[in-house]
This record gives structure tokens, sequence and C-alpha cells, in this order.
């Protein structure tokens, strides 16, 4: 059975892809400042990494609502992205 995604809710969507990003770039920004102590030489001041997370955050947000904004003007043009959808039995 096909199915057609015919609208996003931007600010939805939004909302959960925006602390979905936050959530992946919080354990990736400690592993990067955690090599980036340990790296020789002059560094720039450390805080400044633990501000990356919260920017994805806002930037995640902002971009992923005018993609959805996006899409739902051209789904209205050309139609939605079709998808096949199958019955499953539960085991």
């Amino acid at each position: 059975m096909k199915k057609q995604i015919s609208r996003i809710s931007p600010f939805q969507t939004a909302k959960v892809l925006a602390l979905v990003y936050f959530a992946i770039s919080v354990p990736v920004i400690a592993l990067m400042s955690l090599f980036y102590a340990l790296m020789p030489g002059p560094k720039a001041p450390l805080g400044v990494m633990f501000i990356l997370p919260f920017l994805y955050l806002i930037f995640g947000f902002i971009f992923t609502a005018f993609n959805a904004w996006i899409y739902n003007l051209i789904a209205k043009w050309v139609g939605g992205i079709e998808f096949t959808v199958s019955e499953i039995e539960n085991s």
C-alpha cells in the first residue's frame, strides 16, 4: 500500500530534530574536548566547545523549520514523498 507525506509540521519537526541534534552533539563534543585537552601546544579556551551543542540545537531548529516549509510548498506542487507500508504480524 502506497502512502504519501503531503505535509510536514515545520515547528513540531524542528523541535524534535533540534533536540535530536543536541543529544547527538553532546557526546561528540565531550569526546572532541577530551582529545583537544590531550593535544600538545597552545589552545583556545575549552569552554567554546561546550557552546557548540547549543548552536547546533538553534541552527538545527531554524534550518529544519525552513526545510519543512519548503517541503510543504514543493509537496503541494508535485506531491509528497511516497513510501510503501506493509502489515507485519506480532510475534
